[in-house]
């Protein structure tokens, strides 16, 4: 496509992890393997919520939600690096890449919004948890995770027709595994001014706010924990916010290095370190956080076993 000498591409050339067909081969079974596990451990999760009602809880609802998210946001993009590292020539049209790059940036975005919504649902629970139950009703559940979804969808659109209408007057080589926000802008022939001012924006609405919600919660929760004179006590307390604590760490952590730095200091290669951070390797831990570190999750994955394996009169 081409107007007034620019030019807008049909199909892009992602340049992959690596060009050895021997690693090439390593990666697919690793990805592979990574990716199953994902699928399997959060499934497990969204399927044991629903089926134990012990678990329809207000806790349990976002983590649910959060399962359902690491699946849609694994699949947005590592069935396609699977295909790729079995193909020599790894090319992927602008209309595919243009969905995919709104499907990670909507899931991504969404998962910093509800991890912020699960801050302040450890919040009530440890400082004000005779009012709890009030607090956290089902209403006000479905609200934070809904507002979450639309900030996310509506964020993505955004930064992906901004991303999307830049010309690249004939390049078309990706050094990326995905269409990507950064991999993409570094293409375009013209001004990007505008792109890095909506992706800091986007930056600040997704990520740095949603941080702030998040440390600010915690340091009440903090303080509450400390205020508890038994240190059994104290343990119980900080037990209901490790797992949550520990995803929030991992998430936020690369997001803020990579999306609040300079361009200037931008790195491709680091680039593609986040998106394996992201979509293998985050996704695939999350489920084991959890379930390793919650009692309720085993137990209830154990009443589950258990009336599968009765006999049906």
């Amino acid at each position: 496509m081409r107007r007034d000498n620019l030019t807008w591409m049909s199909e892009f050339v992602l340049m992959g992890l690596s060009s050895d067909r021997q690693i090439q081969a390593g990666l697919f079974v690793f990805f592979g393997a990574a990716y199953l596990l994902t699928l399997l451990g959060n499934g497990l999760i969204v399927l044991l919520i629903g089926l134990d009602t012990r678990l329809h809880q207000p806790m349990y609802f976002f983590l649910c939600n959060l399962a359902m998210l690491d699946i849609c946001y694994t699949s947005s993009g590592v069935p396609q690096m699977l295909v790729h590292f079995l193909l020599e020539k790894k090319t992927i049209s602008f209309s595919r890449c243009a969905t995919q790059l709104f499907f990670s940036l909507a899931l991504g975005g969404t998962e910093f919004l509800l991890l912020a919504a699960m801050a302040y649902d450890r919040y009530v629970a440890v400082c004000d948890p005779l009012r709890y139950v009030a607090v956290m009703g089902p209403r006000r559940c479905t609200a934070l995770a809904m507002v979450s979804w639309l900030v996310g969808l509506a964020n993505s659109a955004v930064e992906t027709a901004v991303t999307m209408r830049l010309p690249t007057c004939g390049h078309h080589v990706l050094n990326h595994v995905s269409c990507e926000t950064l991999a993409l802008v570094r293409l375009a022939c013209v001004d990007i001014t505008l792109n890095l001012l909506v992706i800091m924006a986007s930056s600040v609405v997704v990520l740095l706010l949603p941080c702030c919600m998040v440390s600010l919660s915690y340091a009440h929760i903090v303080v509450t924990i400390l205020r508890i004179r038994s240190s059994r006590g104290r343990r119980k307390a900080f037990g209901t916010c490790a797992s949550h604590l520990t995803v929030v760490s991992m998430s936020y952590g690369m997001a803020l290095v990579t999306y609040m730095q300079p361009s200037s200091t931008a790195s491709a290669e680091k680039d593609k370190v986040v998106v394996f951070f992201y979509a293998v390797l985050t996704p695939m831990l999350n489920p084991l956080i959890y379930s390793l570190r919650n009692k309720e999750m085993k137990a209830a994955l154990s009443r589950v076993l258990m009336r599968s394996s009765e006999p049906k009169l």
